[in-house]
């Protein structure tokens, strides 16, 4: 019926059309699944999926908002009201043909009306016809909401998701139930894409970093201090040490394997700490790790190590040990006065205590004051800025003729003070340009504007609908809105900024974050430190929109880190920053333009931060807004999608700085030899030469020359035998990752899990100009591409808790105790014929000398925890990380 009622009746946009292409493969397992950024037609694709499934549809929508713009975009782009024979309904109570409804009218449906019965609940809608229920920005789920969507997908027919960025930085479980849910990702559109497309402007990321104050230092070396004391009294405790030595995981090893074998990370952890008490561990003991005792050393206890040992005896064995609870007790009590014990996790990096404490530094106001007026002074009168936090901090808001000092917590009320001075310093220097009047905030519950707006805001809202109170001491007045008309002052506001009378708009993530619609904003400045990946996203979905008759748009997207000084790395403000730009993609700061996701794009430092000087060469290249567009052109033109790629690095903590593609361990092996004979002959020879030439010759010729060879071995020795190691270990390391990737490739298409023809699709592997490695396939679709990263990930990652595991290791790996050990990737591991299969093509590819394991027996437990201990003695881990690259 759908696909004679309505047609879309504008052209396909390219990436529209290139999934729609593929469309009878994308729905073959009942799933639709697209990702894609605000501003991409979501909602207009959904429409034509509805079309092509061709039965009666439910669609669920987070918002009455966005409900009913499925039904406006129905109208606008595929069939007239008037001519529309479709039977529609808002109402989840009476289905129609087409249902649009809300995930919250589902839930109180399934609740009252269906007193809770799922069954009932899938029994009415099979009674009504439904066989397509779409899911529009999926990422929104709540807890509630998921049971009766499990419930719906008993139905018989297809379920379509549609959502601008999953939940990727929610809990592992969480994550594992939105997959359940939605499907696997059947097509991913990309930002590149749609500014190829002048869907969405050019624009570019840039990082402000600011230092914490001298309070904040102190309390963070304080919490340093703290957390040190307790580890060393912890290997002092003479009553908790005599506990860990009578723990029956030590005391009874032998009869006990199974569990250790089950908790492998608890028993290494007593031993550990054990041995940092002085004990001196039985070789039989550390037997049981299935490793060589005269070679394995046991790690020091660390953090890390305290983790693991206290997690399960104060937390998941706590009631095991009741007669030991008193002791146990005063442990828990000294941890929480650390502040590392906190909702029953052992954590000592001090997630809730420091990074609450970095991300809300008094000193990123000032930073946000520095942006404002750099952007400020170069944008002029084009200035649209939009600041976005996630507290009002009303509390603040009378503080009008306090120190500034005395308004340090970052928000909407204390970000708006901070400028206010700022701004009004910036009039008094430049004796006319007034950005003080064009100063704003906008969030839920507050409203403030400069005195001389009043004239346009009463021109629009009734008199009964507010009121304006001056805000003492200032010229801004605080306009409040009864609840009808706060959805009109939103709008009046919106467009007093869109015209310029507002160019600097201060506001809640909130109420601004998502939805709202300002295409003027080019520059936005992040300051929320609670915002997951999703809301991240859409922030920045709202300054990357086009604007109409601004075709040179260029948007700046600010955001805000402040340094822990006592880690070489910046610390946890840092380093949640850089995991939040793997939600997006965007063109690298400098170099040779490319596109990419996460944060290599902005090639920070790996160990000491330095923020001045981050800082102005993030202001210099965000002067020139023009080269951006630039930029962007470039990129997009040196490929055509975005692809997905696994990076890692066999030596991450000895990156090379420079810019070299060479194939690494195999040519060291021989570059050592060549490159440092040279030297040697150079350098070393002439001095040795020089001052033994003497007692050389009067020994004879032959003495001569073995004395000078002598000489070139022992300084060539150490690094050729680490290059030799590296070599005998992983051979030549883009071969061998090529030779993984043809074994998972030809183990998905033996399997069906790709069905894309081998001869449409390439496998690469490259050495980038980090030194990273990076592996891809190209040509297949992109749920098939992400499926293939995925396996390749499960198999280079360390060994943690594998079903089936490949022990690869030849006679010299054998010798030198060099044994690698791999998973076998989880999609092959329901079975033995599949992790046959799997092992069938390893043989082939990369090495007969091989041994599949079946990790679920007792020497299988042991091989598993061999394999687990090997890479705790693994110096400088392979690291390894997704990546999605424009190519």
């Amino acid at each position: 019926m759908l696909k004679e009622a309505f047609h879309f009746i504008y052209p396909w946009r390219t990436y529209q059309e290139r999934f729609l292409k593929d469309f009878k493969s994308h729905a073959s397992d009942d799933h639709l699944h697209v990702v894609a950024p605000p501003g991409s037609g979501k909602t207009v694709l959904g429409l034509e999926m509805m079309r092509r499934v061709n039965e009666k549809t439910l669609v669920l929508a987070p918002t009455i908002t966005i409900r009913n713009q499925w039904e406006q975009r129905m109208f606008e782009c595929f069939v007239s009201e008037e001519d529309c024979t479709i039977p529609l309904s808002r109402n989840i109570k009476e289905p129609a043909h087409i249902t649009f409804a809300t995930y919250q009218s589902l839930h109180a449906f399934s609740k009252n009306e269906m007193e809770g019965d799922m069954d009932r609940l899938v029994a009415f809608f099979a009674e009504a016809g439904i066989k397509h229920i779409v899911l529009d920005e999926a990422h929104h789920l709540k807890n509630e909401w998921w049971k009766p969507l499990f419930a719906l997908k008993k139905l018989e027919g297809t379920l379509t998701a549609l959502t601008a960025t999953p939940p990727y930085d929610s809990e592992q479980r969480e994550i594992a139930k939105y997959f359940q849910l939605c499907g696997p990702i059947d097509i991913e559109i990309s930002v590149p894409e749609l500014v190829k497309e002048g869907n969405l402007c050019a624009h570019q990321d840039y990082i402000y970093f600011s230092e914490p104050d001298e309070a904040q230092i102190q309390y963070i070396l304080k919490y340093r201090v703290k957390s040190k004391g307790f580890i060393d009294s912890l290997v002092e405790n003479e009553n908790f040490g005599t506990f860990v030595l009578k723990h029956t995981l030590y005391t009874l090893t032998d009869g006990l394997l199974d569990p250790i074998y089950e908790k492998p990370d608890f028993y290494v952890a007593i031993l550990v700490y054990l041995q940092a008490r002085g004990h001196e561990i039985p070789k039989e003991k550390i037997e049981v790790l299935g490793v060589d005792t005269e070679k394995a050393q046991l790690p020091l206890f660390n953090q890390e190590w305290v983790e693991r040992l206290l997690q399960l005896i104060l937390v998941t064995d706590r009631e095991l040990f009741l007669e030991d609870e008193e002791m146990l007790l005063d442990v828990e009590k000294q941890l929480r006065r650390v502040g590392a014990f906190d909702n029953k996790r052992v954590n000592f990096k001090g997630e809730r205590q420091l990074y609450k404490s970095l991300a809300q530094s008094p000193n990123k106001l000032k930073s946000i004051c520095e942006i404002i007026n750099f952007e400020s002074q170069g944008m002029g009168e084009d200035l649209r800025a939009v600041i976005l936090t996630d507290y009002v901090r009303k509390e603040f808001l009378e503080s009008v003729n306090d120190d500034l000092a005395d308004i340090n917590k970052l928000g909407v009320v204390p970000i708006f003070h901070h400028l206010r001075h700022s701004l009004a310093q910036v009039v008094e220097r430049s004796h006319g340009i007034n950005k003080l009047e064009k100063l704003a905030v906008l969030t839920g519950t507050l409203v403030i504007v400069h005195k001389h707006l009043e004239r346009e805001i009463v021109k629009v809202l009734s008199n009964d609908d507010y009121t304006i109170t001056p805000l003492d001491g200032t010229d801004f007045i605080i306009v409040k809105t009864k609840e009808r008309a706060k959805s009109i002052i939103v709008s009046v506001i919106t467009q007093l900024f869109t015209d310029g009378h507002i160019q600097i708009l201060v506001g809640t993530a909130a109420l601004l974050g998502e939805g709202w619609d300002a295409p003027a904003i080019n520059t936005l400045v992040l300051g929320s430190y609670v915002s997951s990946f999703v809301m991240s996203n859409q922030m920045r979905g709202r300054a990357i929109r086009v604007q109409s008759g601004n075709p040179d748009k260029v948007a700046s997207i600010w955001h805000l880190a402040c340094i822990d000084p006592t880690i070489d790395d910046g610390g946890e403000d840092v380093a949640k920053l850089v995991k939040r730009f793997d939600a997006f993609c965007g063109v690298s700061l400098e170099n040779d333009p490319f596109i990419e996701n996460g944060a290599d794009r902005f090639a920070l430092p790996t160990t000491t931060i330095n923020k001045e000087t981050i800082n102005e060469k993030m202001l210099q290249l965000a002067a020139n807004r023009s080269h951006i567009k630039e930029r962007w052109n470039k990129a997009i033109g040196t490929g055509k999608l975005l692809v997905r790629e696994l990076k890692f690095d066999f030596s991450p903590s000895s990156k090379k700085k420079e810019a070299e593609t060479h194939k690494v361990y195999y040519k060291d092996a021989v570059k050592y030899s060549f490159m440092q004979l040279g030297a040697v002959i150079t350098m070393t020879i002439p001095e040795i030469i020089i001052n033994n030439v003497g007692s050389y010759f009067s020994k004879g010729m032959l003495f001569f020359i073995y004395a000078t060879i002598g000489s070139i071995v022992l300084a060539l020795a150490p690094k050729t035998y680490k290059a030799i190691v590296k070599y005998i270990k992983f051979g030549r390391i883009d071969k061998q990752v090529y030779k993984m990737g043809q074994v998972v490739l030809k183990s998905l298409r033996e399997q069906l899990l790709i069905t894309t023809q081998l001869q449409q699709m390439k496998l690469g592997v490259e050495y980038l100009p980090n030194g990273e490695i990076a592996c891809f396939l190209t040509g297949a679709t992109a749920k098939e591409e992400i499926l293939f990263v995925t396996c390749l990930q499960e198999l280079l990652e360390p060994v943690d808790n594998a079903r089936y595991m490949i022990e690869q290791s030849g006679w010299f790996q054998e010798k030198f105790g060099l044994a690698n050990y791999y998973s076998v990737p989880s999609i092959f591991t329901t079975n033995k014929k599949d992790a046959s299969l799997f092992y069938r093509y390893w043989k082939i590819f990369v090495s007969d000398e091989a041994r599949l394991t079946f990790t679920r027996t007792r020497d299988g437990r042991k091989q598993l925890l061999k394999a687990r201990f090997h890479y705790l003695n693994t110096e400088n881990g392979l690291k390894t990380k997704t990546s999605a690259i424009w190519r």
